[in-house]
């Protein structure tokens, strides 16, 4: 599992070359497999950019885009980012970094051309849009999943691999190094754990493989992909409020200790509930000491290692507002994922199985599955 980070802030290049042309030779490789019964297409629910309100079971229409005026042509985004990179290979002056900065600039400024907050929910929309252009002679499935949250009963209570975003709360209460984090404490985090989105994927496959086998032919006409919500915030949706106070009675209850050896102390967080405010904050907070730090370093020509620690805190202070830059859309969602599709095919399901592959988020006390399994899931697998 890639950690979000490190997909959110990819090279436009490497996204499209993964999320969309890899879509592409998926589907050409599986037009040549003659007993395939089904073909699923894990997707992110977060193709929904920013939107409000309930966001539908539906498919992509091709050249569809979230920005009312524009539209999208997937060949001329492949077209932009062959072009760019040839220029920068071209160019004697630029370096690698230059050219992973020049790739990463391009795919977030064309995500947010059409109306995505980012590079990696932009290419998996183009991803699901070439799933429908191609119309494999099987069923096509998508699976849309939220936030995934570490495992809660199998294989592993806890297991988790990658940071999500909300762990960076649980990171920061165990190091106690985060006093501030945007956050609306009010609002909706759609997650879902592990196995559950995993036990919903394997009963997409199966309930239409099942229902391709009862063709004697291919499809007579071209099939829209099924579309599954595996998300929380319809039936059982928990507020960040719920991991905020889990987080501090576990650290309360469970105190880490230093280094030093002395026990570290749990405070609670500030949660700023705006990026503007969050920007404010840090401007008057950060960025001004930052500054007056800088020309401390220039009239001290450097001396006493103030242009070092100058280079190391600006580092610190960028990295902190990329962040949020690319996480912001997330952690102030405001829509509701539809799961109505997800929910027929868990009523579908027998009693037996339906016990064996739980999927259904009602069975979910958040409050227990934060304090109780996820957060200790983190500090073992991910702060070891």
């Amino acid at each position: 599992m890639v950690s979000e980070e490190h997909l959110c802030a990819c090279r436009y290049d490497v996204a499209l070359d993964v999320n969309v042309m890899g879509v592409k030779h998926m589907c050409n490789f599986a037009k040549k497999c003659p007993n395939l019964k089904v073909l699923l297409h894990v997707s992110t629910a977060y193709v929904a950019g920013e939107k409000q309100g309930l966001v539908q079971e539906r498919p992509f229409k091709n050249g569809e885009t979230l920005l009312e005026g524009t539209h999208l042509d997937i060949d001329t985004e492949l077209r932009l980012a062959k072009d760019l990179k040839k220029q920068l290979e071209a160019d004697v002056d630029s370096s690698p970094k230059a050219e992973r900065k020049a790739m990463k600039d391009l795919g977030l400024t064309r995500a947010r051309h059409f109306g995505w907050p980012n590079t990696y929910v932009f290419t998996k929309s183009m991803g699901e849009m070439v799933l429908g252009q191609l119309q494999c002679d099987v069923p096509v499935v998508i699976v849309r999943p939220s936030i995934i949250t570490s495992v809660q009963n199998d294989p592993l209570p806890g297991w988790i691999e990658g940071t999500r975003t909300i762990d960076t709360i649980v990171i920061g209460y165990a190091k106690q190094n985060l006093a501030y984090f945007l956050a609306d404490l009010n609002l909706t985090m759609d997650v879902m754990p592990g196995d559950m989105v995993v036990n919903a994927t394997m009963a997409a496959i199966v309930a239409h493989s099942s229902s391709s086998l009862e063709k004697t032919k291919p499809y007579p006409e071209p099939h829209a992909p099924a579309v599954y919500h595996v998300s929380s915030s319809r039936r059982n949706p928990a507020p960040y409020n719920v991991l905020h106070e889990a987080g501090f009675r576990y650290f309360t209850e469970h105190p880490r200790v230093g280094p030093d050896g002395r026990t570290v102390g749990t405070h609670k967080m500030t949660f700023l509930s705006s990026i503007a405010s969050f920007h404010l904050f840090m401007m008057l907070r950060y960025r001004l000491l930052l500054e007056l730090l800088h020309l401390l370093s220039i009239l001290c020509c450097g001396l006493f290692g103030l242009d070092t620690l100058y280079h190391d805190q600006a580092r610190k202070y960028r990295f902190v507002m990329h962040l949020v830059d690319l996480y912001g859309p997330f952690a102030l969602f405001k829509g509701c994922f539809d799961d109505v599709n997800l929910n027929k095919l868990r009523l579908a399901m027998t009693s037996n199985h339906g016990s064996l592959f739980n999927f259904d988020p009602k069975t979910i006390d958040w409050d227990d599955y934060f304090y109780r399994v996820h957060i200790p899931g983190v500090i073992k697998y991910m702060l070891k």
